[in-house]
């Protein structure tokens, strides 16, 4: 990886590649956008970032090359070797020709407690409106970044209001498991550092005490927050590939990258079996 710093803020080169639309708009984090200029735009933790793909390369607006090695290198997973991975996954026709034409998706690294909440609120949600809900909690719960962008809010913040405190965000019965979870973590009871180096099954059973954290919840918080690249979270697309490409399991090039395999799966599945629509 080459990084220069330039007018615009870093270039970065020579990164294992990534398919950055697939990789932030694919219902893994809820907080990007793509604008009318083609860059992107999130909040990460306590900064508000843009992001200009120029052909291979990465340009990260006005950014420091200390906040990119102390936050986004890790966010974006840019520590593992990807090559290494998706050739071994590669040992599978199905996901051979998936990576081939999806090129690099990444697993990102989110912020555990804000991981969790997401996909509280995810559940029986699209992604369109779960993005809403969100948008509004950190409106009203976070700390002002300027620009009219907000952090997630805390397990703290959230955890001292009642669930009709969460009407004007619009989740309606989630509140409840909202609220739920925040007390749980920010009362300790729920440790989501040490849930971390926990196996995957324990992890998952501890994080199901929560009321409305199902095992799909559970998984997805296991793999985008908590770096359990074991973790398989299966929603129906999955299910039905699942099914069909792999009655008798998953692949033995599959183990120990099933949270990688599953993002091809789906987008997989989502394109009408390899036919390309829209994303």
């Amino acid at each position: 990886m080459n990084i220069a710093r330039n007018t615009f803020g870093l270039r970065l080169t020579d990164f294992g590649g990534i398919n950055l639309g697939l990789t932030l708009d694919c219902g893994q984090c809820f907080r990007w956008k793509k604008l009318a200029d083609g860059a992107w735009k999130g909040v990460v933790g306590s900064h508000a970032v843009r992001i200009i793909e120029d052909g291979e390369d990465l340009i990260f607006l006005g950014m420091s090359e200390d906040v990119f090695i102390n936050t986004f290198y890790h966010y974006f997973d840019f520590d593992r070797d990807y090559d290494k991975a998706l050739k071994r996954l590669s040992e599978d026709e199905l996901l051979k020709d998936t990576i081939e034409r999806y090129g690099t998706i990444r697993i990102l690294n989110q912020e555990p407690w804000e991981t969790l909440c997401s996909f509280i609120l995810s559940s029986c949600n699209n992604i369109a409106r779960i993005k809403g809900i969100i948008e509004r909690l950190c409106a009203l719960f976070g700390e002002d970044l300027g620009g009219g962008e907000f952090s997630f809010p805390s397990a703290e913040r959230l955890a001292v209001l009642e669930p009709e405190d969460l009407d004007p965000v619009r989740c309606g019965y989630r509140a409840e498991y909202v609220i739920d979870a925040a007390r749980k973590v920010a009362e300790g009871e729920i440790d989501l550092e040490k849930l971390k180096v926990t196996p995957l099954d324990d992890a998952r059973r501890e994080l199901m005490k929560i009321k409305g954290v199902g095992v799909k919840v559970a998984d997805c918080t296991l793999l985008f927050g908590l770096g359990h690249m074991s973790a398989f979270p299966k929603d129906r697309h999955i299910l039905r590939i699942a099914k069909s490409a792999y009655p008798d399991g998953l692949p033995e090039c599959v183990k120990g990258l099933e949270g990688l395999a599953q993002q091809y799966m789906f987008h997989f599945q989502r394109t009408e079996n390899g036919r390309r629509t829209a994303v």
